[in-house]
């Protein structure tokens, strides 16, 4: 730990972004390249977990060194905070070691008091302006420090404006702000039950307080959870001298981008507002204007502005998301961080980066998100179909979305648990409605801009967003929006287009989306990184053909039982299940057969000469049948209005039935090789199908490559039993067809027993694939359905445990059995082909495990696929990267 807890802007070139926080780590590395960086210092991550430590107390140590930098501060601006004649203002702001946009506290102005205001008009020679600085202050200040509701503020200066007939805030004049002023003290008196401070140090201590607590603020906690944010790094505070973007109309305020945050076009992007501060372009309250404008506004800045932007981006080699003031004509650079982005535009930006040379590919790879490229392979708006167009507002962040308008994230929430696709309407979000766009398909604000709090924070979970739609008039009481004559009630169905603006009534049709050239172009690069396979679970030719689009390598699990869930199938099956002798079995299998081969048929040639991983029928037999509670009540019907039908005997006969095979743990019942040992007939039937469909395809002149799967198995013998059954019907179809047959018959491993007698296993099995969401059931000793329905959400919430365990690989523990049945496989038979086949393949984390265990690929569903490839790459080139880092120099 560092002894050194403060660190002046000058003095941060070496210390590290964990100890500055990314903000301050850049306005340090700002200052050091000779960018216009208003002064300032940093508070590191240290002092604020120092301040935690110490039962939330900040230590006389840190005292001592802000005092000592603020005296610093005073010296290189000639200004002092609180003196009347020449005041210093600072800004106070978080600074965390991840991007967290909004989500923690900003104080500005900060140093403003009766006397201070004074001396600030008398020095600008612009009372208006002095006195505004001060009310919002005032309001900030109570906000975040004093924890006094906004609405407070808002509600009075609003009476304000109303009763002197204004329209917005500049028209308000200096007498004006002096009354908002009193009035504003009055309600921090009534609902924070102290005077407002006047002290500037004891504001500023205040403030810092105010910001280290905001670390564990819930809108802070809910947005580390979602972006896997860890809660131990606390956050960095930022005081900075201000400058001040209201002063004049020679002064703004103003967010940019280098390139275009939702499309990645390389374009200066961004927005601005004059005779403004900072929070008002992200807070929304007012629709700024689009940068290019600037341009004519104040040529000169705009073309400094324009020249610091490309120094900027090729420093730090990546889009950057930059924060500046001009202050009467001068322009000053507050902050610059690596820009949140959509998926589109991360990889356009990534690829066009090193093409450009400015990144090669292995970096341009790491670049991209894998979770992030699920927001493209989703469905958008079917442009065929005519648009009810009701409004349009700024496209903020891409993508569609349908469904029932609510004013209220809490409302939003809710409905979502419910299983409900909502829309979140606001005049504009703030940091605390972050739970309600996480629960929303999409958000729709009235106000703000590109840059506001709603459209960064949709941008960055990959959600539509529409930002200044400033002609739906909300009303939050009522539950309404106009637009024109037409009014939208909560519950009503919209349709939102992220990537126009544009929104509709009811619901509009969507269509599959398609992969960009610089998104396949990116993935190319990976194949070409990249060791691990990446197949894809299909259970049908459809599937299997997206699979091959988005770039499997091959199927690594095909579900036969989901072959028989069809309607017209499934009476066949219950058929089947229902029969009392081997002969009726035999005769309801002869009916199915034909089907499996037509389904594997099918698949075969999707998969054009890739290999096809084929499990045997998995699940117990009851799910074929109807549910026993809903059965007991139609026969306890018929018994008393129809007690002689044949439809009561047909329904009691399967009430038997249905008891018979019913069990206390299904899970761990009679099912997987199980039913193959009882009943071998299901099983042969299935091999026989695969045979037939080979011999058919074969015949086409397209190769097939089938891997026969028997699942469940946890002791050798029962793979022992199972391989002969398939070779012997292997051998029966040979013998009509005439055709040689070249398979292979491996095993699923998904319970314990099996990854630890792996070497025995190994003897009789061509193959392993781990089934990492049974696994995961059985090493656990939880039921997916009941610990995610009861206890898993508080386990993982209270850190009992890490994550879901179902969604992302438990590497302690059945992580540590994978790894140890490849190890055992491979001491019997060092060229065992392993894989995993559960969820866990189209996690990123989970797949730099199976790379770093060795296993030959990962399968997971087909929209996943180019998840897993750019994954894939991505763990082989950390690997490369942390070998090359251990490597010792030569001497």
């Amino acid at each position: 730990m560092s002894n050194q807890f403060v660190y002046r802007f000058d003095q941060g070139k070496n210390a590290k972004k964990e100890l500055l926080g990314g903000k301050g780590a850049n306005l340090a590395e700002m200052t050091r390249i000779g960018l216009p960086v208003p002064y300032g210092f940093t508070i590191s991550t240290e002092a604020c977990n120092s301040y935690y430590n110490a039962g939330e107390s900040i230590s006389k140590e840190v005292e001592y060194e802000v005092l000592e930098a603020l005296q610093t501060l005073e010296e290189k601006t000639g200004k002092q905070l609180g003196n009347p004649s020449n005041p210093l203002l600072v800004s106070v702001r978080s600074g965390a070691v991840h991007s967290m946009p909004g989500m923690m506290d900003t104080v500005l102005n900060l140093g403003m008091n009766k006397e201070t205001v004074e001396g600030m008009a008398m020095l600008t020679n612009n009372p208006r302006f002095a006195y505004d600085s001060y009310r919002r202050f005032i309001q900030m200040f109570s906000n975040v420090v004093l924890h006094v509701d906004d609405f407070y503020f808002e509600q009075f200066l609003e009476e304000i404006r109303e009763e002197k007939g204004y329209a917005s805030d500049p028209e308000m004049s200096a007498e004006d702000w002096q009354e908002v002023i009193q009035g504003y003290k009055g309600i921090v008196k009534k609902h924070a039950k102290m005077n407002f401070p006047e002290n500037p140090k004891e504001q500023l201590f205040l403030s810092i307080r105010a910001v280290f607590d905001s670390w564990n603020n819930q809108r802070a906690k809910v947005y580390r959870r979602l972006h896997k944010i860890p809660g131990h790094l606390g956050t960095a505070v930022n005081i900075q001298s201000m400058v001040f973007g209201n002063m004049s109309n020679d002064s703004g305020t103003g967010v940019a981008f280098t390139r275009n945050p939702s499309t990645g076009e390389a374009k200066l992007y961004g927005e601005y507002l004059i005779n403004a501060q900072g929070e008002d372009v992200v807070a929304g309250t007012r629709t700024p204007q689009p940068i290019a404008t600037l341009q004519d506004e104040m040529p000169d800045v705009y073309q400094q502005f324009v020249e610091t932007c490309l120094l900027l981006e090729k420093h730090y080699q990546d889009m950057q998301d930059i924060e500046f003031t001009v202050e009467r004509g001068e322009l000053f650079i507050l902050q610059t961080r690596t820009g949140k982005r959509t998926a589109q535009a991360a990889i356009r930006i990534a690829v066009e980066l090193a093409e450009e040379k400015i990144i090669n590919k292995k970096e341009a790879i790491l670049r991209v998100e894998p979770d992030q490229l699920n927001q493209l392979l989703h469905h958008r708006i079917d442009d065929s179909y005519e648009r009810k167009r009701l409004t349009k507002g700024l496209p903020a962040s891409p993508g569609a979305a349908t469904g029932q308008v609510i004013f209220d994230a809490d409302e939003a929430e809710r409905l979502a648990k419910d299983g409900k696709k909502v829309i979140l309407v606001r005049p504009e979000t703030t940091p605390d409605d972050i739970h309600g766009i996480v629960a929303a398909q999409a958000t729709v604000t009235s106000r703000g801009g590109m840059t506001s709090h709603a459209a960064v924070v949709a941008r960055g979970m990959g959600k539509a967003c529409i930002c200044g739609c400033e002609s739906l008039t909300i009303d939050l009481k009522l539950k309404q929006f106009k637009v024109g004559d037409t009014i939208v009630y909560q519950g009503d169905i919209i349709t939102i287009d992220g990537s126009t603006g544009e929104i509709m009534l009811g619901e509009t049709p969507m269509i599959e989306p398609k992969l960009s050239n610089e998104f396949q172009l990116l993935l190319t690069w990976a194949d070409e990184q990249r060791k691990l396979g990446v197949r894809a679970n299909a259970d049908n030719p459809e599937d299997a053909k997206k699979s091959l689009e988005f770039g499997a390598g091959g199927i690594g699990l095909c579900r036969t039982e989901h072959m028989f869930m069809d309607a017209h199938r499934i009476p066949i099956v219950q058929e089947m299940i229902l029969a009392e002798t081997y002969e009726e079995r035999e005769e309801a299998l002869t009916k199915l057969l034909p089907m499996q081969q037509e389904d594997f048929e099918g698949i075969f040639e999707a998969m054009q000469g890739n290999p096809v991983t084929i499990r045997l029928l998995d699940p117990p037999l009851h799910e074929f049948l109807p549910d026993k509670e809903e059965l007991l009540v139609e026969v306890t019907k018929l018994q008393m209005t129809d007690p002689n039908s044949q439809t009561l005997k047909d329904k009691e006969q399967l009430l038997r039935k249905v008891r018979q095979l019913d069990e206390s743990n299904p899970m761990l019942g009679h099912r997987g090789c199980r039913l193959g040992m009882i009943y071998p007939e299901i099983y042969v039937m299935q091999a026989k199908a695969i045979f037939y469909a080979i011999t058919k395809v074969t015949e086409k002149g397209i190769n097939v490559k089938p891997e026969i799967m028997i699942p469940l198995v946890g002791h050798v013998n029962e793979l022992k039993e199972m391989r002969q059954l398939v070779i012997n019907a292997g051998v029966q179809v040979k013998e009509e067809t005439g055709q040689e047959y070249n398979y292979l018959i491996g095993t699923m491993i998904e319970v314990p027993r099996a990854a630890i007698t792996a070497d025995q296993i190994a003897q009789e099995a061509d193959f392993f694939s781990f089934g990492t969401n049974d696994l995961t059931q059985t090493t656990f000793g939880y039921s997916r359905d009941d610990a995610e329905g009861k206890f898993l959400q508080n386990y993982i919430e209270n850190k009992v445990l890490p994550e879901n365990p179902f969604a992302s690989l438990d590497q302690e523990g059945v992580g540590k059995l994978v790894e140890t049945g490849v190890k055992l496989g491979r001491e019997t038979k060092k060229d065992l082909k392993t894989g995993i086949c559960g969820e866990h393949g189209g996690d990123k984390d989970s797949i730099q495990f199976c790379h770093d265990v060795g296993l030959d690929y990962v399968s997971c569903s087909p929209y996943r696929v180019p998840l897993a490839r750019l994954a894939a790459a991505q763990a082989c080139i950390k690997n490369e990267q942390k070998q090359s880092i251990s490597d010792p120099l030569p001497i």
